[in-house]
């Protein structure tokens, strides 16, 4: 099929759930198959849908990792032998969740980690049994949105993966409480991951839908909890029908499964549609050509019954397993009634008599839940598809500070979507209806980095909470009721969607002593707006040029709480007051005061308050713009205003000096400290007054306050009383903050890498990423060309590819006819490859890299004698062009023996990190004979990199002499480097693509194609408005065909 661009209303889908109890046991299929299953919900909406971007969240215990004796960690609590520690689930969860996001194609653009163990009140809290949470946002055209209420006879079908004995009980699991279980029963209730084949799925749904009201799809519906025992049921439920299945047609990997574990198991990947049967031969062609297996099981009947039978008529071995009404199955259960008793908690305020802000300032950047995300963040792709706008990595020096992910609506555009997550659960313990509210509060004013209007916020709502603990179900009741019948109204703002898991405790034995850990009540909150128009949204990073001003404004009005902050977590206490939002008036007016300074243009920056307070909030601004920072503290000091309140600072004549040195110590740690809703601006110092009067008119000048400056010394530092209080290297700070992601890196990757990305981070004479170009990247050179004809070129994929839509609109964008070409198409000879002019082979996962990437797509051209053959004469015909992105690029190195010119090219394989990269890296174009570079040698541009598998080895296959270079890595100073992570695979030299002697053929393993507009850039000091240098290359080609 011809790639073509069409204008239709779609609609934003949003989805958000947790994978808890699997996490806990095995945490990389638990976290693997928790995206997996949220992926499915957002492709199974109405008749079909497109998911298009996540997030991914972690709360887990102590860390407690090697080397480190942190005081928060001192009293170490044991856990059951079967839950993964703290540790384990944060080197393996996020791997596994990564894994699946990057192999199924969706890139990861948010999200949260939490790390929150302490006693308070005589009870241990925190988070043995984890959170962990998958969520994201989808397309849905308007036309596929409600699903048809098919008749008796429609067909209903399995698509996906076999049936196997796992995920035994999975959801019934979940539901207690973490070790209660046998280890047995609990490694059984964990499901396997298998995202290749979910993507072949996907592709078959998105070919459905795309036909419109063609579409054989009638409905819809995800495979998850419960199994297909769930699916089916609740799938020809919402049509009003009964239906039959033959239990001997459901798919299964391995023989000897009771009809219990047929029926039940939770194998993942699996979808259950209906269709009608004159409309099965086109999706059963659909299917053959993604190599999509799937099944009818049975039919939809009139009889609102449920038959589960051996055979058609239960003429087999296991009869009729199931024959049942359908309102016995699914009927409502009557409502349950609770009677719980609130528990008031007996808290001290906290002592912050003879606290060290030289020691705090260090220990608060070094707690994991304010340290640097980069660990979790490297490992994800971020840029699949070609929509992502906004991710995690701020700035030139890619800093991962960004709250609030945004996308792109469409390849052309400027609308999009922007999500973020909000939680304050430590909050909790003492107040968790003020822990519900603050997570409403921080997901929108981390969403307010987007150009964002209230009215189109929507949110979803995730509880969790260990009911039937004392306190903690009235706690529950009371969070729910302050959030969503009073907050939610008052914002003006609704929770169309959530979930909840409440058995959020875990519990074990331990030299004959009961010991539990208690989870407080915890809502994760995200959030979703649709944008009019993406400019204008804004990052941390503060800018280093010009005279300019730092601005709080402090929602919490000067109260300061501290309860449950990271401050009261370091020095081992909890403290009494917790932070709220007293008013939400306040969060409005918050809202419209930075939406009218973003429209007037004079707002540099911005980053919300949160963990760790306005001293976290103004490192990570520096962090971002590689500058230093003055903080004046003097005016949040400051004990009442000398009119309504004279409060004076003085004590006992014989220690005068000594208490007012002391009250201004502590007055200064919980000004920087606490963490009250808020915000911290930059803006240029010549309009701040300005500023101020935009926020009189909201509300908001009385607490907002000039606090400091940047500086071009290379230090934060904070000023009180007209004198230093505090000074540090920025690049110390970074060290610090930077800390955990590098230890767990250590653990988790190469050694040397970690160290070397750790050494590297905050260095001062790293001058970032930056842009020269050697050509002029506004000149379309194809131009002279697209009114003639257009060449048809063929964007060839094999299963698990998954960067073809955004090559076909690069290419086409460039000129040229796209054609989507499986290679299940050539093999069929449904597509020939003597038909086009051009060849490009995608990005992504072929059979799952199983044999190595790229191989055995390769293969599969090499071992078909007829293809090998087909792709031989393809390359030696004189006026083809042939281009290889990543997954294509190693594919064609394994071709390299039929493409002509090609002999000296490398294999490429696993990263000297060992591990997945997804960076925004800088290259420089070499001169070479490539016909897609040509003219753009010299040029230094930052570029998208995702693979695994990148380092170029000439020991395996290649002459590292003789090959045509024609890209390289290279560091922020130009200089060609195999050092970490500027070159992020290592590969000698920093080469990253080759081509051949005529130039016909080019192959590479960074992706110009997801980032061939200013706006799906990082960092990019480009107009947003406009393509980005990298089209240059598909318009070269173009101009090549002549």
């Amino acid at each position: 099929p011809r790639y073509v661009a069409r204008q239709e209303l779609s609609h934003v889908l949003m989805k958000v759930e947790t994978h808890n109890h699997p996490t806990a046991i095995s945490p990389h299929p638990g976290a693997s198959t928790g995206a997996g299953g949220e992926i499915r919900d957002e492709g199974a909406t109405g008749r079909g849908s497109r998911p298009k971007a996540g997030l991914t969240g972690f709360s887990v215990s102590n860390l407690n990792l090697p080397g480190t004796s942190e005081a928060w960690e001192a009293l170490a609590y044991g856990k059951p032998e079967h839950i993964a520690s703290p540790l384990q689930i944060m080197i393996d969860g996020p791997l596994g969740g990564a894994a699946f996001n990057n192999e199924f194609g969706r890139p990861n653009l948010g999200g949260y980690f939490r790390v929150y163990e302490q006693t308070v009140d005589g009870q241990r809290r925190g988070y043995h049994k984890p959170i962990m949470i998958a969520g994201g946002l989808g397309q849905i055209s308007a036309s596929q949105t409600k699903k048809v209420a098919f008749p008796a006879g429609t067909l209903l079908i399995q698509l996906g993966g076999p049936g196997m004995r796992i995920g035994m009980g999975g959801s019934a699991a979940s539901s207690m409480a973490a070790g209660a279980n046998t280890a047995e029963l609990d490694f059984d209730s964990v499901q396997r991951g298998n995202p290749e084949i979910q993507r072949r799925a996907q592709e078959v749904i998105n070919h459905c839908w795309g036909l419109g009201e063609a579409n054989p799809i009638l409905a819809i519906h995800d495979v998850g909890a419960g199994g297909i025992s769930n699916a089916f049921p609740e799938l020809v439920d919402g049509a009003g029908r009964g239906a039959r299945f033959d239990l001997s047609k459901v798919p299964l990997e391995e023989g000897g499964l009771a009809p219990k574990e047929i029926w039940c198991n939770e194998s993942q990947e699996r979808y259950v549609l209906a269709i009608s049967p004159d409309t099965l031969p086109i999706f059963d062609a659909m299917c053959q050509r993604e190599r999509c297996p799937y099944a009818v099981i049975g039919t939809a009947t009139e009889e609102l019954r449920l038959v589960l039978a051996d055979g058609e008529q239960g003429q087999g071995s296991h009869g009729t397993p199931i024959d049942m009404p359908m309102d016995v199955l699914l009927g409502k259960p009557p409502r349950m009634h609770r009677d719980v008793q609130r528990v008031e908690r007996t808290l001290q305020p906290a002592d912050l008599t003879g606290l060290s802000l030289d020691k705090l300032a260090f220990d608060v950047l070094r707690h994991p839940t304010v340290a640097s995300k980069r660990f979790l963040i490297t490992i994800g792709d971020r840029a699949v598809g070609g929509l992502s706008h906004r991710d995690q990595m701020v700035g030139p020096w890619q800093v991962p500070v960004a709250d609030c992910a945004i996308t792109l609506a469409d390849y052309s555009g400027l609308r999009g979507e922007a999500m973020s997550m909000g939680e304050r659960t430590p909050l909790a313990v003492a107040n968790a209806p003020a822990a519900g509210r603050m997570a409403v509060a921080e997901a929108i004013t981390n969403l307010l980095a987007a150009p964002i209007e209230l009215p189109r916020v929507k949110l979803s709502c995730n509880w969790m909470a260990a009911c039937g603990e004392p306190g903690e179900d009235a706690a529950l009741y009371d969070t729910v009721k302050a959030v969503g019948m009073e907050l939610c109204p008052a914002l003006g703002i609704s929770v169309p969607v959530g979930k909840d898991s409440l058995s959020m405790r875990t519990r074990w034995s331990e030299g004959g002593e009961g010991k539990q850990v208690t989870a407080p009540v915890s809502l994760i909150v995200t959030a979703f707006a649709t944008l009019e128009d993406i400019r204008g949204a804004l990052t941390p990073q503060l800018r280093a040029e010009g005279d300019t001003t730092l601005i709080l404004i402090d929602l919490g009005r000067g109260r300061n709480r501290l309860a449950g902050s990271v401050l009261t977590q370091v020095t081992n206490q909890y403290g009494d007051a917790v932070p709220d939002l007293d008013d939400p008036e306040l969060l409005k007016n918050l809202v419209a005061a930075i939406s009218n300074l973003r429209t007037q243009g004079k707002l540099l920056a911005y980053h919300d308050r949160s963990d760790g307070g306005l001293w976290a909030a103004v490192c990570e601004m520096a962090f971002a713009g590689h500058v230093g920072v003055s903080l004046n503290v003097d005016i949040l000091v400051t004990e009442g205003d000398g009119i309504e309140d004279s409060r004076a600072e003085y004590g006992d004549s014989k220690n005068w000096a000594r208490q007012v040195g002391e009250r201004r110590n502590e007055l200064t740690l919980k000004a920087l400290f606490n963490e009250e809703l808020g915000a911290v601006i930059q803006v240029p110092t010549n309009v701040r007054n300005e500023v101020i009067q935009t926020l009189r008119e909201y509300g908001l000048s009385k607490y907002s306050h000039f606090i400091g400056k940047p500086n071009d010394r290379g230090v934060v530092e904070v000023w009180r009383d007209a004198k230093s209080v505090f000074s540090a290297p920025l690049a110390d700070l970074h060290q610090a903050w930077d800390d955990v992601s590098w230890r767990i890196a250590r653990l988790r990757d190469n050694p040397a890498c970690a160290d070397s990305e750790h050494a590297a981070a905050g260095a001062q004479d790293d001058p970032g990423l930056h842009l020269q170009l050697s050509f002029d990247p506004a000149e379309n050179v194809a131009a002279p060309f697209l009114n003639l004809t257009k060449p048809k070129v063929a964007i060839l994929r094999e299963q698990g590819v998954n960067s073809h839509l955004e090559m076909a609109y690069a290419m086409a964008a460039a000129g040229f006819e796209a054609y989507d070409v499986h290679m299940s198409d050539l093999q069929s000879g449904r597509a020939r490859l003597d038909q086009f002019q051009g060849a490009v082979a995608c990005g992504g996962f072929s059979y799952g890299d199983t044999l190595g990437a790229g191989e055995g797509w390769a293969r599969s051209v090499l071992f078909n004698p007829k293809l090998a053959e087909a792709f031989a004469a393809f390359f030696n015909r004189a006026d083809t062009f042939t281009l290889g992105v990543c997954n294509g690029c190693q594919m064609l190195a394994a071709l390299s023996p039929i493409i002509p010119g090609a002999q000296d090219w490398p294999k490429f394989t696993r990263n000297k990190s060992e591990q997945f990269e997804a960076r925004l890296s800088l290259v420089e174009v070499l001169k070479s004979p490539s016909i897609f570079l040509g003219g753009m040698e010299g040029s230094r541009i930052p570029i998208v990199v995702s693979h695994g598998e990148g380092f170029a080895d000439f020991s395996q296959r290649g002459n590292a002499k003789a090959v045509h270079a024609a890209m390289r890595y290279v560091d922020n100073k130009g200089q060609p480097t195999e050092a970490y992570p500027a070159n992020p695979n290592g590969s000698p030299g920093g080469l990253t693509a080759v081509t051949t002697a005529d130039g016909r053929f080019t192959a590479l393993m960074p992706h110009p194609e997801r980032v061939f507009r200013n706006a799906q850039m990082s960092w990019t000091s480009g107009e947003i408005t406009e393509f980005s240098p990298w089209q240059r290359m598909f318009r070269n080609a173009r101009r090549w065909v002549g």
